[in-house]
């Protein structure tokens, strides 16, 4: 029942995203990718890291690998196929990564994920400089604004939906018992380290693809454009404030949190960064489980009450 409701949601969520081309400004379609491109990556990210509990700090070297995918395939594959080319280059290089780095935790995972983040940038930028002879690439082909945001809504609809599945799958049921205790899940039967790789590919193909198709919004990309760390911090503070154990607290908080640095960004300029930290210590201090906490204390509440 609880599936088959949140698929419903899901679904008329979708439909209302639809209508907001046809009658929103460009201002507000453009608000709108950025609030889709963050629940595409923050739902998938919550997806391995919030049952899981490893955190990783990778986005941005899928998004970027997905991004330059789409840079120098668009023109000869064609649309889809840059995106299905990006998510996979991604999910493989995951992969590798993953079998390198899934072994460790907590801290050690995360400045791990974070260092070979900026070893992609930097090898990006040094064959771009020593074969190509320039850094960044023109974007020569750029799809219709529509197709760029139907492509989005599609992508973070697909990983809303892959976890609505997911969670409620042996496989998700396998990455929920690593999180709370991995020596027990290996225990009893769990191939703990196919399943983290697994997830942890699935997280970064979502990543690659956001990627491939946000790469066109910009006609000049550079590594320090689509590999930019904050990428990968503001999905991370994004899931962490929604809940990143829940399903829906993500999407919440990629319409939020992305409407509201906006503001911020263009009322605070100064303060912008020290305003979406402070937002953070907030959260973690008075809502460690995120947005999604405050349904559940105020349901608690009233049935307390009554």
């Amino acid at each position: 029942m609880n599936t088959r409701r949140d698929l419903l949601v899901l679904f008329a969520l979708a439909g209302w995203a639809l209508a907001v081309p046809h009658y929103g400004s460009d201002f507000a379609v453009s608000m709108a990718l950025t609030c889709l491109m963050y629940a595409a990556l923050s739902s998938s990210w919550s997806l391995f890291c919030g049952s899981t509990r490893y955190l990783s700090l990778a986005t941005p070297a899928f998004f970027g690998i997905g991004a330059y995918t789409s840079a120098l395939m668009l023109e000869a594959s064609g649309w889809w196929a840059a995106i299905a080319l990006g998510a996979a280059i991604a999910a493989g290089v995951a992969m590798l990564m993953g079998a390198a780095v899934l072994h460790l935790r907590g801290t050690y995972f995360a400045v791990l994920t974070f260092g070979m983040t900026e070893l992609i940038r930097h090898a990006i930028t040094y064959w771009e400089k020593q074969v190509t002879g320039t850094v960044g690439r023109v974007l020569g082909v750029v799809p219709e604004r529509d197709t760029i945001y139907l492509t989005v809504l599609a992508l973070a609809v697909l990983a809303i939906l892959v976890s609505i599945l997911v969670r409620r799958s042996r496989f998700g049921l396998a990455m929920q018992g690593i999180g709370a205790d991995e020596q027990r899940a290996q225990t009893l039967g769990v191939d703990t380290r196919l399943v983290k790789i697994a997830g942890f590919a699935l997280t970064a193909a979502f990543a690659g693809a956001v990627g491939a198709a946000m790469s066109v919004r910009w006609t000049y990309i550079d590594p320090a454009t689509v590999f930019n760390p904050f990428i990968g911090f503001q999905t991370v503070l994004i899931a962490l404030i929604g809940g990143a154990a829940t399903l829906w607290g993500p999407l919440i908080a990629a319409v939020v949190f992305s409407l509201l640095a906006e503001t911020l960004r263009l009322q605070l300029p100064q303060l912008y960064m020290m305003a979406l930290g402070l937002l953070l210590i907030l959260s973690v201090l008075y809502l460690p489980g995120g947005l999604a906490s405050l349904r559940r204390d105020s349901f608690k509440w009233k049935k307390g009450a009554a």
